[in-house]
């Protein structure tokens, strides 16, 4: 087993592509990431216990959000839980790229727990309003289910239209790939405009839990946000798989 040094190295030579990935994810959560699957391979940890790992503090993280009633000091412990959670996400893919350990097994785990995660964030945020909240309008009820809907949706159908291109480009076999085509140069305009959309980034509105008011203007704005991103990338994935269907 090599040194920690080693093995960060290894794991940056190692990392996914960073096309369609905003800049928290590239500069914050990939490279927090990567020193905790270095320690977790230190540790002999195997992907499957890092995933499990990241749910433990992001459900607690969320169970709180639920249960205890806000506060500054929650509002410090729910967003540190959430990004740790967030880093360990990243960490078990490289550490399965790592060590070779990957399989479906690991990949269906991991994607279960993005699921319970996006589902429960918003569940538990309405839990919160309704049992502390001095809501303005019982109205602001219907705020987490907005946003969950546009979460999952974005999730789901995200998911469907990487398998779907898959499944297309294995149908047409080597010959339609254009192997020889240069891959596209990482865009950092891109990776800016996807801030918004980056659940790194989203966690942050939990430091705002010790000021009820705030928090649920800057949850607002996110759900706004994330309706937004959610049109614009169901119009642009139905455009790529009709295109698929046509070439």
């Amino acid at each position: 087993m090599g040194s920690t040094g080693t093995v960060l190295r290894e794991l940056r030579g190692a990392q996914k592509s960073a096309k369609g990935v905003s800049l928290y994810s590239r500069y914050v959560n990939r490279p927090a990431g990567r020193v905790l699957a270095a320690g977790a391979y230190r540790a002999g940890m195997t992907p499957n216990q890092v995933t499990l790992t990241s749910a433990l503090f992001t459900y607690g993280a969320l169970a709180s959000v639920a249960l205890v009633e806000p506060s500054w000091t929650l509002a410090v412990v729910v967003y540190t839980a959430l990004a740790v959670g967030f880093a360990f996400d990243s960490a078990d893919g490289q550490l399965a790229r790592l060590t070779g350990r990957g399989g479906p097994d690991g990949e269906w785990l991991d994607h279960v727990v993005d699921c319970g995660k996006l589902l429960l964030v918003h569940i538990a945020v309405l839990i919160s309003f309704y049992r502390f909240g001095e809501l303005p309008s019982e109205a602001w009820l219907l705020l987490p289910l907005g946003f969950q809907l546009a979460a999952v949706l974005t999730f789901c159908a995200g998911l469907l239209r990487e398998q779907l291109g898959k499944a297309a480009a294995n149908s047409r076999g080597p010959s339609w790939a254009a192997p020889d085509a240069p891959a596209a140069p990482v865009s950092r305009v891109r990776a800016v405009a996807l801030l918004p959309a980056d659940y790194g980034v989203f966690c942050l509105v939990f430091l705002l839990l010790g000021a009820p008011g705030a928090f649920r203007a800057g949850y607002a704005v996110l759900a706004v946000v994330h309706t937004l991103f959610l049109a614009a990338f169901l119009a642009k994935w139905f455009r790529e798989l009709k295109a698929l269907r046509a070439g």
